[in-house]
């Protein structure tokens, strides 16, 4: 997971409401999972969520242009995709393969 994946996510949280939020983080982990199992399978991109990274789903969604920290909704959407990249054991793969994120290990 490299910090565009984050960043690009949190923008894209941005762009819905509040209460949308956790269900669009939701979706958009389960969509790099599908993309990095199609990419695996086929050798090849998905059509609609790319090539398994968090940064490709999110940037195929309505996003804001990158708000400033001192935005108070923009860190609380950052820290959204944190946590949600920390909890549970999920893979998420980013466009680096080497590198992946499960749950609070990292492994290069």
């Amino acid at each position: 997971m490299l910090m565009g994946d984050v960043v690009a996510a949190a923008r894209a949280l941005m762009a819905v409401p509040p209460a949308a939020r956790a269900r669009l983080m939701a979706a958009m982990l389960a969509e790099a999972e599908a993309a990095e199992a199609h990419r695996r399978i086929s050798g090849r991109a998905h059509p609609d969520w790319g090539n398994g990274s968090l940064m490709a789903v999110a940037m195929a969604r309505a996003r804001v242009g990158e708000p400033e920290l001192s935005d108070p909704a923009y860190r609380d959407c950052l820290i959204a995709v944190l946590e949600a990249l920390g909890g549970g054991g999920r893979a998420v793969f980013s466009s680096r393969r080497s590198f992946r994120v499960k749950g609070d290990a990292y492994l290069v």
